[in-house]
């Protein structure tokens, strides 16, 4: 898990880099991020702000709850985000070249999570 990380928006424009061992890998249950993603819960990689590069044009937005947001102008996609956890910089999962290179160890705000939705593994569970 070491190493460079980068991922992309689905057109390829936006483009974020990470560099070493993430500070936390979750699954997110919240309203914010099932609008954000919209699906029932978001996945995320999480890495400390300074060692995060982005390359190309974003669009950004600031939500009501102060979080971060950019995205690409051409496909939409959010590509890096800062939210809820100070000097991090979150990158969807999906949006990494290989998303299969980081397992979820912590699943938040499960008070929001729909019903038919089973977080499994060895994970730690937060309301």
């Amino acid at each position: 898990m070491t190493g460079a990380h980068t991922a992309s928006c689905r057109c390829g424009q936006l483009k974020a880099t990470a560099t070493g061992v993430p500070v936390r890998v979750s699954v997110c249950h919240c309203l914010d991020c099932q609008k954000r993603c919209g699906s029932a819960f978001a996945a995320q990689v999480r890495f400390p702000a300074d060692s995060v590069t982005i390359v190309g044009e974003a669009v950004q937005w600031t939500s009501e709850n102060g979080g971060v947001f950019r995205h690409c102008p051409v496909c939409g996609a959010t590509v890096a985000f800062a939210a809820a956890i100070p000097d991090t910089i979150a990158i969807p999962l999906g949006a990494f070249d290989d998303p299969y290179a980081f397992i979820p160890t912590v699943s938040v705000w499960e008070e929001r999570q729909h019903e038919w939705v089973e977080i499994a593994g060895d994970i730690e569970h937060f309301d």
